[in-house]
């Protein structure tokens, strides 16, 4: 006996209201990023500084992963339909991984460029006080970025905002490592921007690393839980007399999909075995918070 999905409008009004927070706070983004990037795109225009031009770019890259991550949210948020009966949560994880091809897209130019600096001769970069107060704004909006996007992915339980707060983090310390490269320069140290610019490339290809790290087990339907707690929770149920089977996955909101097969007396009744399922969906959600259970039922 299978008990199917339930159709909560609640639920779905909730999803709503979840992509709504979602986009907003992906604009708001996209607006101080686009500052970022121009403040950032004025410095590395007039120094000529690889550190700083490699910010400057990945503060573009920003922006364009923002775009493409309102388009992912906006798919995400659509209700369960015949094609996609669990929704399409999914689309939103798929958009992290379009941020990771971005940012692979900056390691690589900055890898060429720098390692290109380091073997040639190449013109010192100079800046000006006033540079440098520029590059400190920019380092405040990178800082508030951070600060706005992971409290907002926290309070929307959203993984995209998350890893894109995760991004802009590096951001901060490849804008700092920029204004060193600014100081170094102008102290007569002739590779300190293109060995800067080195780092700066191995921070970004980490920071993509994390991103995958954290978003293809939800892709691929990763374990959510250990089968084995989950069928240590309803064997906690009077009655059940084995489970077969218990598989679990999770969402990009951390919402929970679990499958379970249990075995009850074979003389049970249908009202009986549905009962049976329902203290299975009440004992799951209980011990694992909300979740949506999938429950067959199997004479022992």
């Amino acid at each position: 006996m299978l008990t199917p999905l339930r159709t909560d409008t609640v639920g779905d009004e909730t999803s709503r209201m979840r992509s709504v927070g979602v986009r907003r706070a992906l604009m708001v983004v996209l607006a101080l990023n686009a500052i970022s990037a121009a403040l950032k795109i004025g410095i590395g225009a007039r120094t000529g500084a690889l550190t700083v031009l490699g910010a400057a770019l990945e503060s573009v890259l920003d922006m364009l992963s923002n775009g493409v991550a309102i388009l992912a949210v906006s798919i995400a948020s659509r209700a369960p339909d015949d094609d996609h009966p669990y929704g399409h949560e999914k689309f939103e994880t798929l958009g992290t991984l379009g941020i990771v091809g971005f940012l692979s897209i900056t390691c690589f130019e900055l890898l060429r460029q720098s390692v290109g600096a380091l073997t040639t001769a190449s013109v010192i970069p100079k800046a000006t006080f006033f540079d440098g107060m520029i590059l400190v704004a920019s380092l405040g909006v990178n800082l508030f970025v951070v600060y706005y996007e992971r409290r907002r992915g926290r309070v929307l339980s959203s993984s995209l905002l998350l890893a894109d707060a995760a991004h802009t983090a590096s951001d901060i310390l490849v804008t700092a490592l920029a204004l060193a490269s600014l100081v170094l320069s102008h102290l007569g140290f002739l590779r300190a921007d293109a060995a800067l610019g080195l780092i700066v490339a191995l921070i970004i290809a980490w920071s993509g690393y994390q991103i995958l790290r954290g978003s293809i087990p939800i892709l691929v339907d990763a374990r959510a839980v250990d089968a084995e707690r989950l069928a240590g929770i309803v064997r906690t149920i009077p009655g059940v007399k084995g489970v077969r089977a218990a598989r679990s996955r999770r969402t990009a909101s951390g919402h929970l999909f679990t499958e379970v097969t249990i075995l009850v007396d074979g003389a049970t009744s249908v009202t009986a075995a549905h009962e049976f399922t329902d203290d299975v969906e009440r004992a799951i959600a209980r011990e694992l918070g909300a979740a949506e259970a999938i429950v067959h039922v199997e004479p022992a």
